[in-house]
């Protein structure tokens, strides 16, 4: 059996505070194989961005890592020495962060700090680190590279800055890529640019990526698989084109169900009453039981675990219910 390239297992983090210790994951799994991308999808605070953050080791105090592990093609990593994870980070796992600016420096020119990162994690000397900096600007669609390297950030357009900050990720030819919000803050053509972009780096490197978004349009381009997060735990993953045609769990089919759709006409989308809780506030068992049309009095005491339905999995009661499950002779036929 194929060893995926990450594989997590019951990772939790909490932030310690004052008025108590907060759970923003919560026990969550999932695998992510060589060459897929895994769309993460959610409402704000589901706690999408936590998960990359704990991946890549960039929870800082009080947050910690309370539990679980984070396994990269075979080798435990949220254990190692802060040391060790900043040369794991950047050479094997690589960063896109939602809005390039931050991850660039206005200060210093493009060339400059590609070229940096490169001799970070290689063993390039600065020419050859320069001409690897032109060949991944000229990757992932720069014209004139040997120009554009060395501008600053602030001379390159939003959708061209993105690209810089994909090159950046590049540099060392991670096995794996964390892609926070990549194109929330692109204009929809640009945004069609750099999904077929991380397409292609996938289907030509073999990259793994984690993509984490709001849109479900992104996801659907995009992915291979999607994991609808809720309150710090997956309540669904599996195929993309199943989850977004005929979603199980209540709360991703009312995401599904807010979407517009261009088939028909409807006369309202799907509502989902309420709001995220908080983190002081989760509700006992199921997470999302205040705000769940088919809630039923063992919601509110028992957790729902991850169970197996098809080709996905699904944390919901109505699916290990006796009746839920197929009679023999629903099974023949």
């Amino acid at each position: 059996m194929t060893v995926p390239v990450l594989s997590v297992r019951d990772l939790t983090v909490e932030f310690v505070t004052r008025r108590g210790t907060l759970r923003a994951l919560d026990k969550i799994s999932f695998d992510i194989a060589r060459g897929e991308v895994l769309g993460v999808v959610g409402e704000s605070g589901a706690g999408k961005s936590v998960t990359g953050s704990a991946i890549i080791g960039l929870i800082d105090p009080p947050g910690r890592i309370a539990g679980g592990e984070v396994v990269l093609s075979g080798e435990r990593v949220d254990n190692l020495p802060p040391e060790q994870m900043r040369k794991v980070r950047g050479k094997r796992i690589g960063m896109i962060f939602q809005d390039p600016l931050t991850s660039l420096n206005p200060l210093y020119r493009v060339g400059e700090q590609l070229i940096e990162t490169i001799q970070t994690h290689t063993d390039l000397n600065a020419a050859d680190a320069r001409k690897r900096a032109i060949a991944l600007l000229d990757e992932v669609g720069i014209p004139a590279p040997e120009r554009r390297i060395d501008g600053y950030p602030h001379e390159f357009s939003g959708g061209m800055r993105q690209r810089v900050v994909i090159a950046l990720a590049l540099c060392a030819e991670p096995e794996f890529i964390i892609a926070d919000e990549p194109t929330t803050a692109l204009d929809v053509s640009v945004q069609a640019q750099i999904i077929a972009l991380i397409k292609r780096l996938c289907s030509e490197r073999g990259t793994s990526v984690m993509l984490v978004t709001h849109d479900m349009g992104v996801i659907a381009e995009t992915a291979d698989r999607v994991a609808v997060m809720y309150a710090g735990r997956i309540a669904e993953i599996g195929p993309v084109r199943e989850v977004v045609k005929e979603p199980l769990h209540p709360y991703a089919k009312g995401l599904m169900g807010a979407i517009p759709s261009l088939e028909g006409d409807i006369d309202r989308l799907v509502q989902i009453p309420g709001s995220m809780p908080r983190l002081s506030s989760i509700p006992k068992g199921c997470a999302f039981n205040p705000r769940c049309e088919k809630v039923f009095a063992r919601c509110h005491v028992e957790r729902p675990e991850l169970i197996q339905v098809g080709d996905r999995k699904v944390a919901c009661h109505l699916y290990d219910q006796p009746q839920a499950l197929p009679t023999n002779a629903e099974i023949a036929a």
